[in-house]
């Protein structure tokens, strides 16, 4: 097994409870999910804030929502990013098809 150091530090309680509630919801031990969290900022993951990105930001319902977190409860490891990205791509590649035939 590979050397692991401990990391510790004190957060606010609603920072807290968000980040065991995405924990529990991914399936990881807390090791696992703030691992998970350095490796993405420190290698260029989703947070990457000086990236060439945009921001797209929408509300769906409550029951939407929901379901999503379902669907990506029995699919480990995909994060909403990753799932929506995926349809949008998947839409965009299917329209960029059927307007060059």
């Amino acid at each position: 097994m590979a050397e692991k150091k401990n990391l510790c530090a004190p957060i606010s309680p609603e920072l807290h409870r968000k980040v065991q509630e995405e924990q529990e919801r991914l399936g990881q031990t807390l090791g696992q999910y703030v691992e998970r969290i350095l490796r993405e900022h420190f290698e260029g993951g989703e947070k990457d804030m000086n990236s060439k990105s945009r921001t797209l930001a929408f509300q769906v319902s409550e029951e939407l929502f929901q379901k999503i977190k379902a669907y990506l409860a029995a699919h480990n490891g995909l994060s909403q990013k990753e799932f929506i990205v995926g349809l949008v791509e998947a839409a965009l590649a299917e329209w960029e098809e059927s307007t060059e035939e």
